[in-house]
Protein backbone atom coordinates (compact mmCIF):
# COMPACT_ATOMS: atom_id res chain seq x y z
CA UNK A 1 0.00 0.00 0.00
CA UNK A 2 1.25 3.51 -0.97
CA UNK A 3 -0.42 5.46 1.74
CA UNK A 4 -3.72 6.77 0.81
CA UNK A 5 -5.05 2.77 0.23
CA UNK A 6 -4.09 2.18 -3.13
CA UNK A 7 -1.35 -0.47 -3.98
CA UNK A 8 2.27 0.40 -4.66
CA UNK A 9 3.11 0.08 -7.75
CA UNK A 10 6.55 -0.73 -8.89
CA UNK A 11 9.28 1.33 -9.62
CA UNK A 12 9.65 -0.75 -12.52
CA UNK A 13 6.63 -0.51 -14.31
CA UNK A 14 5.85 3.18 -13.43
CA UNK A 15 7.19 5.08 -16.02
CA UNK A 16 5.21 7.97 -15.82
CA UNK A 17 7.96 10.35 -15.38
CA UNK A 18 9.19 9.14 -19.15
CA UNK A 19 8.23 11.11 -22.16
CA UNK A 20 5.29 9.71 -23.65
CA UNK A 21 5.00 9.50 -27.69
CA UNK A 22 2.22 9.67 -30.38
CA UNK A 23 -1.18 8.31 -29.56
CA UNK A 24 -0.09 7.93 -25.32
CA UNK A 25 1.95 4.92 -26.18
CA UNK A 26 5.30 5.17 -24.00
CA UNK A 27 8.03 4.85 -26.37
CA UNK A 28 11.30 4.66 -24.22
CA UNK A 29 12.99 2.05 -26.49
CA UNK A 30 12.04 3.73 -29.22
CA UNK A 31 13.81 7.18 -27.38
CA UNK A 32 16.89 5.48 -26.64
CA UNK A 33 17.24 3.79 -30.10
CA UNK A 34 16.43 7.48 -31.76
CA UNK A 35 19.50 9.44 -29.15
CA UNK A 36 21.98 5.74 -30.22
CA UNK A 37 20.63 6.58 -33.90
CA UNK A 38 21.69 10.28 -33.18
CA UNK A 39 25.06 9.56 -31.89
CA UNK A 40 26.16 7.06 -35.05
CA UNK A 41 25.34 9.99 -36.83
CA UNK A 42 27.11 12.20 -35.10
CA UNK A 43 30.28 9.76 -35.00
CA UNK A 44 29.67 10.08 -39.05
CA UNK A 45 29.89 13.57 -39.45
CA UNK A 46 32.88 13.48 -36.77
CA UNK A 47 34.50 11.11 -39.25
CA UNK A 48 33.71 13.03 -42.19
CA UNK A 49 35.38 16.11 -40.76
CA UNK A 50 38.22 14.45 -39.87
CA UNK A 51 38.80 12.70 -43.34
CA UNK A 52 38.31 16.40 -44.73
CA UNK A 53 40.78 18.51 -42.24
CA UNK A 54 42.80 15.26 -41.60
CA UNK A 55 43.14 14.26 -44.78
CA UNK A 56 44.66 17.70 -46.51
CA UNK A 57 47.26 17.55 -43.64
CA UNK A 58 47.78 13.50 -44.77
CA UNK A 59 48.24 15.21 -48.08
CA UNK A 60 51.00 17.61 -46.97
CA UNK A 61 52.74 15.26 -44.84
CA UNK A 62 52.46 12.48 -47.18
CA UNK A 63 54.43 14.05 -50.10
CA UNK A 64 56.83 15.30 -47.42
CA UNK A 65 57.59 11.65 -46.76
CA UNK A 66 57.05 9.57 -50.28
CA UNK A 67 53.52 7.86 -48.75
CA UNK A 68 52.40 6.33 -51.99
CA UNK A 69 48.70 6.21 -50.48
CA UNK A 70 48.52 10.01 -50.77
CA UNK A 71 48.85 10.10 -54.47
CA UNK A 72 46.01 7.93 -55.04
CA UNK A 73 43.69 9.04 -57.41
CA UNK A 74 40.23 8.41 -55.95
CA UNK A 75 41.07 9.54 -52.30
CA UNK A 76 42.30 12.75 -53.46
CA UNK A 77 39.06 13.09 -55.91
CA UNK A 78 36.98 12.23 -52.92
CA UNK A 79 38.77 14.49 -50.57
CA UNK A 80 38.03 17.64 -53.05
CA UNK A 81 34.21 16.27 -53.27
CA UNK A 82 34.24 16.29 -49.99
CA UNK A 83 35.53 19.90 -48.89
CA UNK A 84 33.28 20.97 -52.66
CA UNK A 85 30.03 19.94 -51.22
CA UNK A 86 30.63 21.62 -48.13
CA UNK A 87 31.45 24.54 -49.50
CA UNK A 88 28.70 24.36 -52.18
CA UNK A 89 25.99 23.88 -48.94
CA UNK A 90 27.38 26.76 -47.31
CA UNK A 91 27.06 29.20 -50.04
CA UNK A 92 23.67 27.85 -51.41
CA UNK A 93 22.28 28.18 -47.61
CA UNK A 94 21.58 24.35 -47.31
CA UNK A 95 21.81 23.33 -43.65
CA UNK A 96 24.33 20.42 -43.57
CA UNK A 97 22.11 16.65 -44.12
CA UNK A 98 23.95 15.04 -40.86
CA UNK A 99 23.67 17.77 -38.90
CA UNK A 100 19.49 17.67 -39.85
CA UNK A 101 19.28 13.77 -39.32
CA UNK A 102 21.11 14.26 -35.99
CA UNK A 103 18.31 16.74 -34.96
CA UNK A 104 15.65 15.08 -36.53
CA UNK A 105 17.03 11.85 -34.22
CA UNK A 106 17.49 13.85 -31.31
CA UNK A 107 14.35 16.17 -30.41
CA UNK A 108 14.19 18.56 -28.00
CA UNK A 109 17.06 19.20 -25.13
CA UNK A 110 15.09 18.18 -21.93
CA UNK A 111 16.95 14.96 -22.01
CA UNK A 112 20.49 14.77 -20.61
CA UNK A 113 23.01 14.65 -23.30
CA UNK A 114 25.34 11.61 -23.92
CA UNK A 115 29.00 11.62 -23.15
CA UNK A 116 29.52 11.06 -27.21
CA UNK A 117 27.13 13.92 -28.39
CA UNK A 118 28.35 16.50 -25.13
CA UNK A 119 32.55 15.84 -27.01
CA UNK A 120 31.53 16.18 -30.46
CA UNK A 121 29.20 18.88 -30.26
CA UNK A 122 31.88 20.35 -28.49
CA UNK A 123 34.61 19.75 -31.22
CA UNK A 124 32.29 20.26 -34.17
CA UNK A 125 29.68 23.12 -33.68
CA UNK A 126 30.84 27.02 -32.39
CA UNK A 127 28.59 29.48 -31.69
CA UNK A 128 30.04 31.72 -34.58
CA UNK A 129 27.84 33.92 -37.34
CA UNK A 130 27.59 31.69 -41.01
CA UNK A 131 28.96 33.99 -42.77
CA UNK A 132 32.17 33.23 -41.08
CA UNK A 133 31.71 29.51 -41.63
CA UNK A 134 30.91 30.52 -45.32
CA UNK A 135 34.22 31.89 -45.39
CA UNK A 136 36.32 29.04 -43.67
CA UNK A 137 34.86 26.15 -46.00
CA UNK A 138 35.97 28.34 -48.88
CA UNK A 139 39.10 29.59 -47.85
CA UNK A 140 39.58 25.77 -47.01
CA UNK A 141 38.10 24.14 -50.59
CA UNK A 142 40.67 26.70 -52.43
CA UNK A 143 43.28 25.49 -50.05
CA UNK A 144 42.06 21.91 -50.95
CA UNK A 145 42.06 22.81 -54.91
CA UNK A 146 45.10 24.44 -54.62
CA UNK A 147 47.06 21.18 -53.07
CA UNK A 148 45.75 19.25 -56.10
CA UNK A 149 47.89 21.26 -58.48
CA UNK A 150 50.47 21.90 -56.76
CA UNK A 151 50.95 18.17 -55.76
CA UNK A 152 48.78 16.18 -58.07
CA UNK A 153 47.74 12.98 -57.49
CA UNK A 154 49.09 10.24 -59.19
CA UNK A 155 47.14 9.61 -62.79
CA UNK A 156 45.43 6.66 -63.33
CA UNK A 157 47.08 3.49 -65.42
CA UNK A 158 45.69 3.53 -69.15
CA UNK A 159 46.06 0.64 -70.74
CA UNK A 160 48.88 2.90 -72.61
CA UNK A 161 50.67 3.16 -69.29
CA UNK A 162 50.53 -0.54 -68.96
CA UNK A 163 51.44 -1.41 -72.69
CA UNK A 164 48.53 -3.08 -73.42
CA UNK A 165 46.94 -2.34 -76.63
CA UNK A 166 43.27 -1.97 -77.67
CA UNK A 167 43.81 -3.01 -81.62
CA UNK A 168 45.53 -5.55 -83.45
CA UNK A 169 47.17 -3.33 -85.68
CA UNK A 170 49.53 -2.13 -82.54
CA UNK A 171 50.86 -5.88 -82.02
CA UNK A 172 53.91 -7.46 -83.31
Amino acid sequence: MDGQGKPARSRFWDLSEYRVGMRGHVCLAAEYSMHFLADAVLILHFAYVAFVVGGLGAIWLGYALGWRWVRNWWFRVLHFAAIGLVAIEAVVGVMCPLTLLEDWLRPGVESAASFIQRWLHALLFYDWPLWVFTVLYLCFAALVALTFVLLPPARQATSRDTGASSTASDRP
